[in-house]
């Protein structure tokens, strides 16, 4: 069983991919071009987002986010120490330096408290990342920024669908992002992503950004490549044929979102309760206005290393998410962290695997990933004196 697959889904979609791949080929306009105009709106549609910004990656969409929202050159930038290392590499590509806040041990998001601790004359930013299911708890971030004049942006590339208080995740502050990384809820079938923002300067910028620095409409406009560049730009327009993709699989994409989330909750009846197992998933926020969404499965667990050998030995495949704090990179060893600096980050970075979850995993699946976990779990706690439960975090 893979941790990820998405042929079924592909299978049942390809009549719709078929016929914007046979859009693109009779136009004969392969890159920023109409489907990636027709995804914006639709994204923006969906998302309630006022503008929507196509471009080649979600790594891409944070640096061109931060450029566009004025981060010069040595600005702090406050990042959470656990996600994936585009949260602070795209600090460093985009001109600034990444200042890292531990998480909040039940959400794995940057934590405010910690945040307010961790500001420094040089912070400039504050840029949450929102993972797994649920989002980063944005009021009470929100306040630290006002408080100490930080412009908030959010790290949102797995949030699509999450809300809070009515508003899509990447819009509680000057603005967000999506990836459409194919594992992603909303995948490609490679890397594509997108800037959300309520702010038109915010989206204008990043539209010349991605175009070279040319301004103005250069989205479906050949000639436009002419035009002067009035900013040091880069070249990430998305491609048609990803968003051609895209546009199929967002026709059903509440479905998937639906059937991650039964899926999560066959997992949450079926592991609370372990020996061995430190944190589960919340179940999803019930408030009005506010929604959860599934894109990884992720638990805590005791001796995780020797789990995931146990499943990887079963034919069961699983990620670490994420084996080390980004703080304790080699990539930004130069900044001087040492261990016990992050402690929230370290003990999720020491015991977090993701399980499979995707639209095409069933039921049985699920139930035959649950009993090697049981039967693992049971041994270990008679055979090697693991010790019992901490709590499931539910």
């Amino acid at each position: 069983m893979p941790f990820f697959s998405q042929a079924a889904t592909f299978e049942r979609l390809w009549p719709l991919v078929e016929a914007r791949v046979h859009q693109v080929f009779d136009r004969g306009k392969f890159s920023h071009g109409a489907q990636v105009d027709e995804l914006q709106r639709k994204l923006a549609s969906y998302t309630g987002a006022r503008h929507v910004v196509g471009v080649n990656s979600g790594t891409d969409a944070l640096v061109l986010l931060l450029r566009a929202c004025g981060l010069r050159p040595g600005d702090g930038v406050l990042v959470p120490a656990y996600s994936f290392i585009a949260t602070a590499g795209s600090v460093v590509l985009a001109g600034g330096r990444p200042e890292f806040v531990d998480i909040d041990p039940v959400t794995h998001a940057m934590d405010p408290a910690a945040l307010a601790a961790a500001v420094t004359p040089a912070s400039r930013f504050v840029m949450p990342a929102h993972l797994f299911d649920t989002m980063a708890d944005m009021g009470a971030l929100a306040s630290v920024a006002a408080r100490h004049g930080l412009t908030l942006v959010e790290d949102s590339a797995e949030a699509i669908g999450m809300r809070r208080d009515g508003r899509h995740a990447g819009l509680h502050g000057r603005g967000g992002v999506l990836s459409f990384f194919p594992s992603k809820t909303l995948g490609a079938l490679g890397d594509a992503g997108a800037v959300l923002t309520d702010d038109p300067l915010v989206a204008q910028r990043v539209a010349a950004l991605r175009h070279h620095g040319r301004p103005g409409r250069t989205l479906d406009d050949f000639p436009a490549i002419s035009t002067a560049s009035v900013l040091p730009g880069v070249n990430s327009k998305m491609d048609d044929l990803q968003a051609a993709l895209l546009l199929a699989r967002l026709t059903c994409l509440d479905r998937d979102i639906a059937l991650r989330a039964a899926l999560g909750e066959a997992y949450r009846r079926r592991l609370t309760g372990l020996p061995g197992v430190v944190r589960l998933p919340r179940p999803p926020t019930a408030a009005p206005g506010c929604a959860d969404v599934l894109y990884v499965f992720l638990i805590e667990v005791e001796r995780r290393d020797a789990l995931a050998e146990h499943l990887a030995r079963r034919g069961i495949g699983t990620e670490v998410y994420y084996p080390v704090p980004l703080p304790h990179q080699p990539a930004f060893a130069r900044l001087g962290h040492r261990p016990g600096d992050f402690p929230h980050a370290e003990a999720a970075a020491a015991r977090a695997l993701a399980l499979p979850l995707y639209p095409d995993l069933t039921i049985r699946q699920v139930d035959r990933v649950c009993a090697e976990i049981r039967a693992f779990c049971t041994s270990a706690s008679h055979g090697r004196g693991t010790g019992s439960s901490t709590g499931t975090g539910t």
